[in-house]
């Protein structure tokens, strides 16, 4: 899908999300994102190339402050520091940067990670594909950033600690694509990686991402099918469920196809923890997207034709009512059905305060993995279809 897509919307939140409808804005940038995805086949254009090395070395690896992996030597693995946004002492945040650039040209990919700092195995997951690749027999380039949002990952939580007026959390992944000159560090951030290092160097991309503290997530694909090349991608993934949805605007997944390169965002069980079974899956589907784009060379493995595949283009959420204990009765990938009992709550007497069920026909998703939640937390979504979408809905981030 190198269309000059711009998909829908509906996207990562399943998590901590409200799950509010956002009217006329929102519903304007659905339509006008799918109109575009509808224009798909022209190839993305390279923004303003040329790297630039700043002349420091961290490790024994160079830093750049702009990046064309044309410039880069073939049939080599390169380890590069980019020079991200600057912190209070006016020292920057670096992040990893690792290409393999392949011996004969052909497609460029990007695969993304730790734009939440409390997911772990979508960071092992990048690392794991990247270590398989053997620049010397490839067609075409792979570029990996792991740590995007450092000074998160730093804290192994959620959210960037700006430090603008006081401490405050701000969720890099509704800041894309970004203002080089924005009023916060994440944003700035978000502005000079997307525009020197994944937007130049991407004729696909792929953003990675797990639950998030606190709630736990299946091992599932969000993305927009209606956009042909993004609908080939999701289908190489051996994975039980795909959520067919654009979700909010902001995310990284959604910068990439409104610029016209296609895009989706895979989810990878929980935050905090490497699940290497789960891991293993969203590799072997990964491998796949990059036979598919002839990158690398060899049979495909298991796909979403191997795999009992759910697809839903909704989430219906279950927010507690009530304060106390969380006692799940379906787990991860069950089937449930309307007025279907799916969780019970009790007090600190041991008394059942609040019992939950779900409202439609699918799959759960999603669960809240804290044993303890006050009123209003997600305790658990499910995946469903539903016949006419409005408006951008809560997904698991």
């Amino acid at each position: 899908m190198s269309d000059k897509s711009k998909t829908g919307i509906d996207r990562r939140d399943l998590l901590i999300a409200s799950i509010a409808t956002v009217g006329a804005s929102a519903a304007l940038a659905v339509s006008a994102r799918t109109a575009s995805a509808q224009e798909a086949a022209a190839p993305a254009a390279r923004a303003a190339s040329g790297t630039v090395y700043t002349g420091d070395v961290i490790d024994g690896k160079k830093v750049v402050s702009a990046l064309d992996v044309d410039d880069l030597e073939p049939g080599q693995k390169h380890l590069l520091y980019f020079q991200g946004a600057q912190m209070p002492t006016g020292q920057h945040w670096h992040v990893s940067v690792t290409v393999a650039k392949g011996a004969k040209p052909g497609k460029r990919g990007v695969l993304t990670s730790g734009v939440h700092g409390d997911e772990m195995s979508n960071i092992h997951t990048v690392q794991t594909v990247m270590n398989q690749l053997d620049p010397a027999q490839m067609s075409g380039t792979v570029m990996a950033v792991t740590d995007v949002a450092r000074p998160a990952i730093e804290g192994m939580q959620r959210r960037w600690p700006n430090q603008g007026r006081g401490i405050d959390l701000i969720d890099m992944n509704r800041e894309w694509p970004g203002n080089e000159n924005g009023a916060t560090a994440p944003s700035r951030h978000a502005g000079l990686l997307f525009n020197r290092l994944l937007r130049p160097n991407a004729d696909f991309a792929i953003d990675f991402h797990t639950g998030t503290t606190g709630f736990e997530v299946t091992a599932f694909n969000i993305g927009g099918m209606d956009v042909p090349e993004v609908k080939a991608m999701l289908e190489l993934y051996p994975v039980g469920q795909i959520f067919d949805n654009h979700v909010y605007p902001g995310v990284l997944h959604n910068a990439f196809m409104d610029v016209g390169i296609p895009s989706f965002t895979p989810e990878i069980g929980a935050a905090r923890v490497l699940d290497l079974e789960m891991i293993a899956l969203f590799v072997e589907g990964t491998m796949n997207v990059l036979k598919h784009y002839g990158i690398v060379a060899g049979a495909m493995g298991r796909t979403a034709k191997d795999v009992n595949v759910f697809i839903g283009n909704s989430a219906f959420p279950i927010l507690a009512t009530q304060g106390g204990l969380v006692e799940h009765l379906v787990k991860l990938n069950d089937k449930v059905e309307p007025g279907q009992k799916v969780a019970i709550q009790r007090n600190s007497f041991g008394e059942v305060v609040a019992e939950y069920t779900s409202g439609v026909a699918g799959e759960v998703t999603g669960q809240r993995s804290d044993a303890m939640s006050e009123p209003g937390n997600p305790l658990v979504f499910i995946l469903f279809h539903k016949a006419a979408l409005e408006g951008v809905e809560s997904y698991p981030e």
